[in-house]
């Protein structure tokens, strides 16, 4: 189970990923946490449903999340 201190961080990097390296405009990412009800865990898959992010930068995503449980 991660600890609250550690799943903000990647929350905040998580985000931070998504604005530099995908370029996903603050916008997008605001429409997609009210959606998720600020879950973050939620976040690839409905940012991806809205049609918000491409296959290619959910699969992106993942791999960062991935990357980050490490």
């Amino acid at each position: 189970m991660k600890s609250t201190t550690k799943s903000t961080t990647t929350d905040t990097q998580l985000i931070n990923f998504l604005r530099g390296e995908l370029a996903i405009p603050s916008s997008s990412i605001a429409i997609a946490l009210r959606q998720s009800n600020q879950d973050s865990s939620q976040l690839p898959m409905i940012l991806w449903q809205y049609g918000l992010v491409s296959l290619e930068q959910l699969e992106r995503i993942f791999d960062w999340l991935a990357a980050a449980s490490c």
